[in-house]
């Protein structure tokens, strides 16, 4: 398979040329959802990036269930079901200390939590993961809304670089590719001087240890979205990429979720956009609406809604997105609008919870003599919404364009 940091060399070429694609790099917060995934891929014939948290997949198999042998591997198996020969990448997002929301909660040490993510860059070494994005952009370590100085990310990022190479090439393992950055700590038009910056200290800390060869292929840049705000701002991109691709970089956008403009990513040289949180949203719309099917057939509950809510109580994950002011309130004592939508944002991590799971199956079960596949239904439900992205970035078709045919 040609590698990501390839992959992305040719996309700059071919901007030269006037063809202008971003690639699209899917969340797989669930089976569903990877399913839908691939088969929009196989479908399109174009590349497809997998970004999966920490939080997602990892040695203690992550609120998916997946260790990252075992993502990679029902990648593999989907592609099989759907006849898929384009090429597809597994990738690590937000590799990083404190990231994964148990180092955070755990309170693990700066060596404690450093020590368990080399571990999981290794995992996702052998499991044959095509990117690795390092983000040491958090440290539990400095008084709350400090940010680490850009010189100890930089000093951390190739750190964890150089260990993941050192490992890769212990394994004998094929190259990878690395993204670096966070939207949160640099790029954005108020801050290109700390980009430069990053950029400088990053390429010359990499040539000291002889790294070129590990030359991110993926720069994260602050591009105007983030949690709250849905519009992309293609200026402040353009000038990144201007700083960037030089390098034989692009920049990736975070964030991307229900973006107003997707359309403008490809046009302002976007490299690549994750895309997460939108489709658990998907998922869970047309569940609701099997739920409303199986209510007016008048047969068995299945009580899913009743369960999923319990879940995700249950999990405390829900706290994690409360507002200042809402912070030492219990979820009952939330406003209706405020615990639909933490709901909503917290089904992700409760879909392979036990109750869960069998309300699915009840719910499934109980739709069967009206709906032939209500699974099916889901992931096409899921599948429309990935398609908008794939209409919008450029990538029908697109494997033909970047020489990918072969996979």
């Amino acid at each position: 398979m040609v590698p990501l940091a390839e992959v992305v060399r040719r996309l700059i070429r071919l901007r030269q040329q006037g063809k202008r694609i971003t690639l699209l790099a899917v969340c797989p917060n669930s089976d569903a959802v990877l399913e839908a995934a691939v088969k929009v891929a196989a479908a399109n014939e174009m590349p497809m990036l997998f970004a999966a948290t920490l939080n997602q997949v990892d040695r203690d198999g992550g609120y998916t269930g997946w260790t990252p042998t075992e993502f990679v591997a029902r990648m593999r198996e989907l592609a099989v079901a759907y006849s898929c020969t384009a090429p597809l990448y597994p990738c690590l997002d937000h590799g990083g200390p404190w990231l994964k929301d148990s180092h955070s909660r755990d309170r693990l040490s700066l060596e404690e939590t450093m020590t368990e993510v080399r571990e999981s860059l290794g995992a996702c070494l052998q499991a044959g993961y095509a990117l690795l994005h390092i983000d040491p952009t958090v440290d539990r370590t400095l008084p709350t809304g400090q940010t680490p100085p850009i010189e100890l990310v930089v000093q951390r990022t190739i750190d964890l670089i150089a260990h993941s190479e050192r490992q890769r090439e212990r394994w004998k393992l094929p190259a990878i590719s690395y993204e670096v950055g966070t939207e949160e700590v640099h790029g954005g038009l108020a801050d290109l001087q700390t980009f430069d910056h990053f950029l400088q200290l990053l390429r010359d800390g990499l040539e000291r240890l002889k790294l070129q060869t590990a030359w991110p292929c993926f720069i994260v840049g602050k591009v105007g979205t983030d949690l709250h705000t849905t519009t992309f701002d293609g200026q402040v991109a353009g000038r990144l990429l201007d700083r960037v691709a030089p390098l034989g970089s692009l920049i990736k956008g975070h964030y991307t979720d229900w973006v107003a403009n997707p359309a403008e990513y490809p046009a302002s040289g976007m490299g690549a956009a994750n895309v997460g949180p939108e489709f658990t949203a998907a998922e869970l719309d047309a569940l609701r609406d099997l739920c409303r099917s199986e209510t007016r057939s008048g047969g068995a509950a299945s009580g899913f809604e009743t369960a999923l809510e319990g879940a995700v109580i249950e999990s405390g994950r829900w706290r994690k997105w409360l507002r200042a002011d809402e912070v030492g309130r219990e979820f009952v004592e939330l406003e209706p609008a405020r615990r639909e939508w933490l709901v909503s944002t917290g089904a992700r991590y409760v879909w392979t919870e036990a109750g869960v799971v069998e309300a699915r199956r009840r719910l499934y079960a109980n739709l069967r003599n009206a709906l032939a596949d209500p699974h099916a239904i889901v992931v096409d439900r899921i599948a429309a919404v990935i398609q908008k992205y794939v209409d919008a970035f450029g990538l029908r078709g697109s494997i033909g364009p970047l020489g990918l045919s072969e996979g």
